[in-house]
């Protein structure tokens, strides 16, 4: 193979992103060449290209993507679910990958924490095979990767964040273990929020109550799941609790689960749970996030604490799965809700920023 393919290139945190071409070789064993069909501007993403997340430079973000199947090298057949792969196939993959022994993923069942994973969307451009992240008009899928072949009828605003926000979300609520009829406070309602909103729902939660700042997205939750919302930018904290406590009688939630990457909420949150709560930590992704607690809270009120980063390959199966059985009763779709081109890269990043889209698609 002798052609060439673009890239928008982050050069440098806070940089205009640049478009460079790049050669596109032939697959070697255990490898798959996809055409992107469609890949979103995650949180994560803003914090690299804003300095405040370690990612090297120069390199291609994103890492939420979706594509159609070009090239198969050799021993590829089939994806996790056993299902064959063929040229022309939809597919997503695991947002790492990672190849041979390690003890995390081999003895502790911790796959997303294995010593030296690597990220799509987390490498260097020069190096070969150049095309490792979203935002370019290909992307190889390297051995170590789990492929999962998606559903026609699935589309791609629908199928794009399942192997990153939503496969993250089917691991936080996991963690949360939420029940038939318990009481669930979502902390952000961005996407990884929205999603809560909708998997407490679908596990038998008996109220859902969001949180955040932005308006429109407290009123999006709504079609979500959430039964209650409010806007923390307009109540102090003392007043906030109690307006949750009250909605979730005799002691308050059963459930807390942060994913809107401010470790200030952290104190509030304590104070909504009852006694035996768990407290489950997803937004804070960024180093420093520090905060002060009264620990004594933790053991006098018998509190379970637990953050999760990443996800185990099933989750990814068991978002697909999530998707598919409730995409009529929560709109989904709509959390796509704007798409630019590659060259259109600088504004998207700007917009998914300030919050004035929630989910910026690019379309290569």
């Amino acid at each position: 193979m002798t052609v060439k393919a673009k890239a928008a290139i982050y050069e440098a945190p806070n940089t205009p992103f640049v478009i460079k071409e790049y050669p596109l070789r032939d697959t070697g064993p255990g490898e798959v060449l996809v055409r992107v069909t469609m890949s979103t501007i995650c949180r994560s993403d803003i914090h690299s290209y804003e300095g405040r997340r370690p990612n090297p430079c120069p390199g291609i973000l994103g890492h939420e993507i979706v594509g159609v199947v070009h090239q198969i090298g050799a021993g590829i057949e089939r994806d996790m679910r056993g299902d064959k792969l063929d040229i022309g196939d939809r597919i997503t993959w695991t947002e790492y990958f990672f190849e041979g022994h390690s003890y995390h993923r081999d003895i502790l069942d911790m796959p997303q924490k294995c010593d030296g994973i690597r990220k799509y969307g987390h490498n260097l451009v020069d190096a070969d095979p150049h095309f490792l992240g979203g935002f370019a008009e290909y992307c190889y899928i390297v051995p170590g990767t789990g492929i999962l072949k998606l559903p026609d009828e699935l589309s791609d605003e629908e199928a794009t964040p399942l192997n990153c926000g939503v496969a993250t979300m089917i691991s936080v609520t996991e963690a949360a273990d939420i029940g038939m009829g318990d009481a669930v406070v979502v902390q952000g309602l961005g996407l990884l929020g929205l999603y809560a909103c909708a998997m407490a729902k679908a596990r038998g939660a008996r109220l859902v109550i969001g949180l955040d700042t932005v308006p429109n997205r407290l009123e999006t939750a709504k079609k979500f799941g959430a039964d209650y919302t409010f806007n923390v930018s307009e109540v102090d904290s003392e007043q906030l609790v109690t307006a949750v406590r009250a909605l979730c009688p005799p002691d308050g939630a059963d459930v807390i689960i942060e994913v809107c990457g401010v470790p200030e909420v952290i104190p509030t949150g304590l104070q909504m749970l009852r006694t035996g709560g768990r407290y489950i930590l997803g937004g804070l992704v960024n180093p420093n996030a520090d905060v002060t607690i009264d620990a004594n809270i933790l053991v006098n009120r018998w509190i379970t604490m637990r953050g999760i980063h990443n996800y185990h390959p099933r989750h990814l199966i068991q978002a697909l799965d999530f998707v598919m059985t409730n995409r009529h009763r929560f709109p989904f779709k709509d959390i796509v809700d704007s798409k630019f081109r590659l060259d259109e890269l600088d504004t998207a990043f700007k917009r998914a920023a300030d919050r004035t889209v929630l989910r910026a698609a690019i379309i290569p």
